[in-house]
């Protein structure tokens, strides 16, 4: 097509529209200037001058470490710690116990579960600098490969495990899980709260509930720990 002024002016997409819709920038308008990049940069509209190329990084100084004393599988341990390390990372990565795993650090899959003063909790979501004097049993606290606890035992021979990477979550629960049923400790799963709950099949899958097999080894763990159960 041409113009009044008899310049036969092209249109690249039909219509005289561009492929998002929008009309095409007339000859006369010059685009608007980009912001300039240099080599390895990306400019950052909110950045400051100062975190620009060129500037010092901030030096960042590192937590005070703070002193914690608790027992770990009976065993007296001083430790000095940063205040932010987990339960979890003070026994894998300070005291070599890699026993307790790593799985969804979330708390979500109970692989770091462990027993802190009798109760079971998810060492991924507790501070170290938290259990200051507790005492704290993981699955090399419960039973030695010559000499296992019961619990490991019945693992063994009902096969409650197949990658076994869940394993020592599973066993420190189940533990804790019998002492809560000798305790009268109710569950979601126990009809009447005035009497001591049973030990069911119901009752162990709620309370079993927050520890996850993704093997689905659920069966032999829910014999393993019946019979461990009923011999107590």
């Amino acid at each position: 097509m041409r113009s009044e002024s008899g310049v036969r002016c092209v249109s690249r997409f039909p219509n005289d529209r561009s492929q998002h819709g929008r009309t095409p920038r007339h000859p006369d308008q010059s685009p608007r200037p980009s912001p300039r990049r240099r080599r390895g940069h990306s400019v950052d509209a909110n950045s400051s001058p100062a975190n620009h190329a060129g500037a010092r990084p901030r030096h960042v100084q590192p937590a005070a470490l703070h002193s914690v004393q608790l027992r770990v599988n009976g065993e007296l341990r001083d430790l000095q710690l940063d205040p932010r390390t987990t339960l979890l990372d003070m026994l894998r990565e300070h005291l070599a116990l890699s026993g307790t795993k790593k799985g969804c650090d979330h708390g979500q899959c109970g692989a770091c579960t462990v027993i802190v003063d009798g109760r079971r909790l998810n060492s991924c979501l507790t501070l170290a600098v938290m259990h200051q004097g507790s005492s704290v049993t993981t699955v090399e606290g419960l039973g030695t490969p010559r000499r296992l606890h019961p619990m490991q035992a019945a693992f063994v021979k009902h096969d409650g495990f197949q990658c076994g990477y869940c394993t020592p979550g599973q066993i420190c629960s189940a533990v804790a899980v019998l002492d809560e049923i000798k305790q009268g400790i109710p569950s979601h799963a126990t009809a009447d709260l005035t009497s001591a709950p049973s030990l069911s099949a119901q009752e162990l899958r709620e309370r079993m509930s927050g520890n996850i097999c993704r093997c689905g080894a659920y069966a032999n763990i829910l014999d393993a720990i019946t019979e461990v159960g009923g011999a107590a």
